[in-house]
């Protein structure tokens, strides 16, 4: 889906506002159909139920959205950044979103509250309440509007027109190294590792984009027919290399309708975005190769060629070929075909592993701290968890405490500072925080040296409940999955200290 379908120039403005309420009103006024789009009709009644609205009722209905937007807000936070702040509400209305963004260079100085004062950029999110993919959409742009280097180029934009641009193409994922991707030491790199991918038996070709400043156009295929994988720490979508056509346009609309997950033939592959924890070469690796094992783009029996670079350097300098069953011997030996438990999504799995790299990497206030994520089946494992604390999470909607929410980093981050697991469901629902896992140590699980108890629990439950567990070491910042009992390192201890 083409993100950027849904935004208009119009709704791109200066905010004549001075304070953060007003602000997301004058915002709210942008969008007119959504604001005045009345509430589903119940189930069969006529259409007409549903389908006449009293234009008396506007305002009403504006001032409604407005103070459920702030009441979401006063629950979950809404910046990403002391100066860019997201305002989301879902409900009903025809289109799947429905972006409005607002700049005030001076910031909000009315505002009651002191933190919405810096507020510079105010982004309003409008998401229709079917709309199931919302959580990944707007991780994705919290991610790349999170960036500073992005945000100081809006901030610093010298016109409307040149936010409005700027706006446009972090949408577009546009970025500049087309020119240094297709240069000519890169592109008899790329023709030398599918002649080495193909003697190998390799079936796909991983890129690492990160070594490029920006997304540079990536086919979905590679001359010969090896898939290629784009792994990027970045959220944006590749640029579409895709001659326009009215058909591909039509197949694209659909898409968009149908909310369909795959990308239409001849589309550019969707990048899996992984935290990269130190700038040495495939530092990666393995978290990549295990996303794409878990989304189905490569099987546990494949060779995969890997081609990367230091980061930023514009050029390809390293190939490598790995294979799958040897990479991950422990996890891949004997439940290949389940590596993640049945009514696990993958882009939770992805999600979780992404903030436990994060917690790993950055700590918490400059400080190590470990915790434990236990993702899979919450009805076997609550019979073997025990609280040690109130429950932070109890009487929260489902969508509200979703781990596939940009908002919620900040919580995990901060509770992870408590003793006790997460326990997580496969929807990505977090259903407790410092939870005590109280399943019994089998007698043939067998741990590396170094591990301690909060890796013998995490090792236990994954034998006991059909879950799969991701640990962070507090003392080592190592990550480490364990799925039926098995350890897969992830980060090791040597990485984190080159990143340090």
């Amino acid at each position: 889906m083409k993100i950027e379908r849904f935004l208009s120039t119009r709704r791109i403005i200066d905010l004549k506002s001075r304070n953060f309420r007003d602000a997301i009103r004058e915002l709210l006024t942008l969008c007119p159909a959504a604001v005045t789009a009345p509430p589903a009709a119940p189930a069969g009644a006529p259409p007409s139920a549903s389908a006449t609205t009293d234009p008396a009722a506007a305002p009403s209905r504006l001032d409604s959205l407005l103070e459920e937007i702030l009441q979401r807000g006063r629950l979950i936070p809404m910046r990403v950044d002391n100066s860019v702040a997201f305002p989301n509400v879902r409900l009903p209305m025809r289109e799947r979103y429905v972006f409005a963004i607002g700049r005030c260079p001076e910031g909000l100085p009315d505002s009651p509250e002191a933190a919405d004062r810096s507020v510079r950029i105010l982004f309003l999110v409008l998401v229709s309440d079917k709309n199931s993919s919302a959580h990944g959409t707007l991780s994705a742009l919290t991610d790349a509007f999170g960036d500073k280097a992005t945000v100081e180029r809006l901030e610093n934009a010298s016109s409307l027109s040149e936010f409005r641009a700027g706006i446009a193409n972090v949408f577009k994922g546009v970025g500049g190294s087309a020119a240094a991707f297709n240069s000519r030491l890169n592109q008899l790199f790329l023709r030398e590792a599918e002649k080495i991918g193909l003697a190998a038996g390799c079936t796909s070709l991983l890129l690492f984009l990160d070594t490029f400043s920006s997304p540079p156009p990536v086919p979905a295929k590679s001359p010969r027919g090896l898939a290629i994988i784009p792994v990027s720490e970045r959220p944006q979508n590749l640029p579409d290399t895709r001659e326009p056509s009215s058909e591909r346009d039509n197949a694209d609309r659909g898409e968009r309708d149908a909310g369909a997950a795959k990308n239409p033939p001849g589309a550019p592959p969707s990048i899996i975005q992984i935290r990269a924890f130190s700038q040495q070469r495939f530092s990666q690796l393995r978290s990549a190769l295990l996303v794409a094992l878990t989304r189905g783009r490569i099987n546990s029996g494949d060779r995969v060629c890997c081609v990367g670079g230091l980061p930023g350097s514009d050029k390809f300098d390293v190939l490598l070929v790995v294979d799958m069953a040897g990479e991950f011997p422990s996890v891949l030996s004997r439940h290949a075909s389940d590596l993640l438990p049945a009514d696990v999504k993958p882009e939770v799995f992805e999600r979780a592993l992404g903030i436990a790299t994060e917690l790993a990497v950055e700590g918490r206030e400059g400080k190590p701290v470990g915790c434990i994520l236990v993702i899979g089946n919450h009805r076997q494992i609550k019979a073997h968890v025990k609280p040690l604390i109130l429950n932070p999470f109890h009487g929260y909607p489902a969508a509200d405490r979703n781990i596939l929410s940009p908002f919620m980093d900040e919580t995990v981050k901060e509770l992870s500072s408590i003793d006790g697991a997460f326990i997580i469901n496969g929807d990505g629902a977090i259903e407790s925080a410092g939870s005590m896992l109280t399943a019994h140590e089998f007698q043939d699980t067998t741990l590396p040296g170094g591990l301690g108890t909060r890796h013998m629990a995490a090792a236990a439950i994954t034998n006991t409940a059909d879950c799969v567990t991701i640990v962070v070491s507090s003392s080592t910042g190592q990550v480490t999955l364990f799925r039926r009992g098995e350890p897969l390192v992830l980060m090791d201890r040597s990485s984190k200290r080159r990143s340090l």
